[in-house]
Parts: C-alpha cells; sequence; structure tokens
C-alpha cells in the first residue's frame, strides 16, 4: 500500500535521526576510565556536526551497575560515576545550543533491589509499598508459584526470607519487577518522568516496555516450540505468553502520552521484542494517544541484511490512518556491530557505506549507535575481562554484549585513543584505532563523512524523511522501493550481494543522480552498489 504525505507541520521527530550515547563508553572527562555526562558535552559537537536531529542517552541514573544502569536506585539523580545533576543540566543546555533535542531512557519493568522501594516492600507486607513489587506466596512444597523464566537464565523468582514469598524478576535477581499495575506504581513512575520534563528533556526511550505487566493468575508459560536454533537459555524454552506483554500496558501508555503532551512535542519510543513484537508495538503507537514511535530486533539480531528482510519488515508499517511511526536501528548496546554480523571482514568499507545510506533511506526514525559512523566492528573480549552479567553466566554460549560497548576511539596518537588517559573499563578493539575519528575527518572518502552527507541528504529531502514507502522489487541481489513526499518522488535502489547485479529493465537510467556508493551510476549495480535517484 502507498499513501501520499505531504510535510506541512511535521513534528520534529517524525524522520529525525537519533544518536544513541552509551556513557560509559562515549568520553571520559575526570580520568577513571569510564565515561560521563561531562565527557559527552565535550563531544556533543561531533554528534551535530554529522548532522543527527537527536541524542538518546543510556541510563546515568543511581544504580549499583550489576545490569550497568538498567537496574536504577534512584529515578530522579544522576550516579556519581557519571557526574551529577548540575552536569546534567549543563549538558541538556549545550546541546540544545547546538540544535541538538535530547531523550533519555526510562525502565519501568524493574529496579534496582538498593532502590528504596523494594527495601520498604520487602520489609512487610502492610506497608504502603508492599504491593509496588510483584510478591507471590510459594506453593505448598516450597516452590516458585509457576514456571516463569528470567530473561538472563533460571527462574523468574527469587525467595526472600524477610517476607516469607518469592518475588518476581524478568532480568538479575537484583532487578526485582516492578508491579506497574498497581496506580501508585504508575503515579510514582510519572513523577519520576515529569523530574526530567521539567529539567528539559525532549523525550524518552522506554525501555522494555512489554516485561512492564505480567498476568495477575499468574498462568505458566507454554512451551516454545523447536526451531533448530540453539537454545543457551531456560528462557528460550518457553513462549513468554504470560510473564509479559499483559494488555494492561496501553492503559499505561495513555498515561505517559498525557503527561508528555502536556509539554509539548515530546518523542517516545518504546523498545519491544519477544514473540508478539510487531503486535505491540502497533498497539503502542496507535493513534494520537498513544506513544510516537517503537523499534524491535528485527534488524539488531539479524544474520545477514537480505533484501526480503528489508521489504518485509518495513513494508509491515505502510502508513495506514492511525497507524504509529517506526524507528529502525541496526546497532544498539545490546546487539553484536553490523558490519561484524553482515559481511566478509573485507567487504566491510564498501559494506559501511551501503548500510548507511539504507538506514537514511528507509521509513521511520533512524537510530544511529555510537560509532556506527567510524564503522566500528565487534570486539571478542576476553573471560577475565567481561563485564556483562548475562555473558558471564552463560559463558562461552551467549555473545557477551560487552563486544558492542568498547569505548569510542577519538584520537589515532592520543593515549587510550583519545577516550581516557587511564585503562579503561573495556579494551579498546584492536582495529579501532585506525578507526579514530581524528583519521576519519581528514580522509574526505571516510565513512564518517559519507554518513554525514547521507544525513544530510536525508533532511534536504522530505521524501526520504518522512515519505511514503512503496517496494518494487526485493530479490535474491536486488532492494528496490520508492519514497514519495511532497511532489518529490525518489527510487532507492540497492545491491545487497557481493556479486554484480541487473539493472532493473523498468527504470530508465538518465534520472537525476542524487547519491550513488561502491561505484553505482545510472544502469550499473556493482557489488554492494546503491544509489537514489529521483523520478
Amino acid at each position: 500500500m502507498t499513501l501520499a504525505t505531504t510535510s506541512t507541520d511535521q513534528p520534529w521527530w517524525k524522520g529525525a535521526v537519533i544518536y544513541q550515547i552509551y556513557p560509559r563508553s562515549f568520553q571520559d572527562s575526570n580520568h577513571d576510565g569510564i565515561g560521563d555526562l561531562n565527557g559527552i558535552t565535550q563531544r556533543l559537537e561531533h554528534i551535530a556536526r554529522l548532522g543527527a536531529d537527536a541524542i538518546w542517552i543510556s541510563p546515568f541514573f543511581t544504580s549499583p551497575m550489576r545490569d550497568f544502569g538498567y537496574d536504577i536506585a534512584d529515578y530522579c539523580d544522576v550516579d556519581p560515576i557519571f557526574g551529577t545533576l548540575a552536569d546534567f543540566d549543563a549538558l541538556i543546555a549545550r546541546a540544545h545550543d547546538l540544535g541538538l533535542k535530547v531523550t533519555i531512557d526510562q525502565v519501568y519493568a524493574h529496579t534496582s533491589d538498593l532502590h528504596d522501594w523494594f527495601a520498604q516492600s520487602r520489609a512487610s507486607r502492610t506497608g504502603d509499598k508492599a504491593d509496588w513489587f510483584v510478591w507471590v506466596d510459594p506453593k505448598e512444597d516450597g516452590t516458585p508459584p509457576n514456571n516463569w523464566q528470567s530473561v538472563f537464565g533460571g527462574p523468574a523468582w527469587t525467595w526472600d526470607g524477610r517476607r516469607g514469598q518469592y518475588y518476581m524478576h524478568q532480568f538479575l535477581t537484583s532487578q526485582p519487577q516492578l508491579n506497574v499495575h498497581n496506580p501508585a506504581v504508575q503515579d510514582a513512575l510519572l513523577d519520576a518522568m515529569r523530574f526530567w520534563l521539567d529539567r528539559g528533556v525532549d523525550g524518552f526511550r522506554l525501555d522494555a516496555l512489554n516485561h512492564s505487566m505480567h498476568d495477575p493468575l499468574l498462568r505458566d508459560n507454554p512451551p516454545a516450540p523447536d526451531t533448530g536454533k540453539p537454545r543457551t537459555r531456560s528462557f528460550d524454552f518457553q513462549i513468554k505468553r504470560y510473564s509479559q506483554s499483559h494488555p494492561g500496558v496501553v492503559d499505561f501508555i495513555k498515561r505517559i502520552r498525557t503527561l508528555c503532551d502536556e509539554y509539548g512535542a515530546i518523542f517516545t519510543v518504546a523498545e519491544v521484542g519477544g514473540d508478539l513484537s510487531e503486535t505491540e508495538m502497533k498497539a503502542y503507537t496507535a493513534g494520537e494517544t498513544h506513544l510516537n514511535s517503537a523499534y524491535g530486533f528485527n534488524f539488531l539480531y539479524a544474520d545477514a541484511l537480505t533484501p526480503a528482510l528489508v521489504a518485509d519488515t518495513v513494508d509491515r508499517w505502510p502508513g495506514e490512518p492511525g497507524m504509529g511511526w517506526p524507528s529502525w536501528a541496526f546497532e544498539n548496546h545490546d546487539a553484536p556491530r553490523a558490519l561484524s554480523r553482515w559481511c566478509a571482514a573485507e567487504d566491510r568499507p564498501a559494506f559501511g557505506r551501503l548500510k548507511a545510506m539504507l538506514l537514511v533511506a528507509l521509513r521511520g526514525n533512524a537510530i544511529l549507535y555510537q560509532g556506527e559512523e567510524l564503522g566500528i566492528t565487534q570486539v571478542d573480549i576476553p573471560f577475565e575481562r567481561l563485564q556483562d552479567p548475562e555473558a558471564i553466566a552463560n559463558w562461552p554460549l551467549t555473545l557477551s554484549r560487552d563486544g558492542a560497548r568498547t569505548p569510542l576511539p577519538w584520537a589515532t596518537d592520543a593515549a587510550q585513543a583519545g577516550f581516557s588517559s587511564v585503562e579503561p573499563w573495556l579494551p579498546h578493539g584492536a582495529d579501532h584505532l585506525a578507526l579514530a575519528v581524528d583519521a576519519q575527518e581528514a580522509d574526505p572518502a571516510s565513512l564518517l563523512n559519507h554518513t554525514r552527507a547521507m544525513l544530510a541528504l536525508r533532511k534536504a529531502n522530505p521524501a526520504l524523511r518522512h515519505g511514503s514507502f512503496e517496494i518494487l522489487i526485493a530479490d535474491d541481489q536486488r532492494l528496490l522501493f520508492r519514497r514519495t513526499a511532497d511532489g518529490q518522488s525518489l527510487l532507492c535502489l540497492f545491491n545487497l550481494s557481493a556479486e554484480p547485479a541487473e539493472w532493473p529493465e523498468d527504470i530508465a537510467p538518465t534520472n537525476k543522480l542524487l547519491s550513488a556508493v561502491n561505484g553505482a551510476t545510472p544502469g550499473t549495480l556493482p557489488p554492494f552498489g546503491a544509489l537514489i535517484i529521483e523520478e
């Protein structure tokens, strides 16, 4: 389906390019080997020059860091590792001076077990926060109430002798599940959101949102069919029908949207994974009373980038009335680096250029993960340097998330590649020094400069930023789609293979060429060749 699109007054976030910052690994300003808020502020000009519209900062809140910030002990403060609230205020001010919007993570499925809410909840079955978390009596034989399993492996229940009950946790045992069914818990979470809105943030990325409500009847999850893929966690053996994805999440989303609307053009995007991700993404973003956008794991864990994958994924969001606006990410802090998944090592320079063009050509918001503009690859972290609790628990069967979280290389001749003056919390990749920002700045043909050109191309062409999307070809090699808006029609043609491909016979090679990579010209499609032409 193709719908006409016009841009009379689009919100700032529609079609935006959002640059994700993993703060531990972006820039260390205080010489402790860990990135921080002041380091981000110092390097914001890099992102502004890249042409991004906004930044998304992964968690920097008070935390014991057992899951590196996704275990929050105080929703309304900055962890000392990262700085202070004053540092955050300075970051907001500098970003806004540079024309960058600021979005931050919110984690509503769970807290840290060191959060004061949990301390009060586990202290008594009768206190005012007794039911702020998911507490359940054991079965008669003392075993957990059902068969639910945690994402990181093992039962989703841990016994607590103080209350004589089990508490639920969908991730680490130190991440107790909030009872978001409770209106008082929702109120407290919305108060935390308001705290950051009052400090000037422009949007929120809502982490693991479909994990925030469970089935109150505590029904067992059914077994998952064997797909032939390796199953390294007990979590992999179940369909997560009852432990997550409760329909009540949608009503909570309406409350989030109501609050954000009080502050104007606030952007909200949900991370949604799991068996029902597409259905939930659409439910969470439907109409004008829900979230603005959502993204799933379609590209993040794909072993290969194929025309069929792109066509099937993007075509599920055709822009029908009332349908939400998608966001796409090829990489993030949890997934392996795309260039290490999608192409041979010798093809990485060419594939990186093609990948950057494809990301800006898709309908939806483009999320660019730090280092992606440099062509950073996945790092093989030795066991003795691992930080990721999931990888440590499942070693060596689970690929470490640490490999995508290594420090960003800024300078070829500086200590620790300009990230820090001391040994960083994770090692640099052996091949990353040659990819440093300063080396690529000096090379007009670098991936960094190509990425800048691609983001500028997207901004200059309304059809790329918010136009309709129509798949024309998706065969073994070629991907061809049309983007249309404001009287502009663009054809985007990609050869996703390492072999030459035939030029589509129905496409006149005399159309106006806007951009091309890897030797592609109107009429020819060399390996990993791609171009965008105006009809």
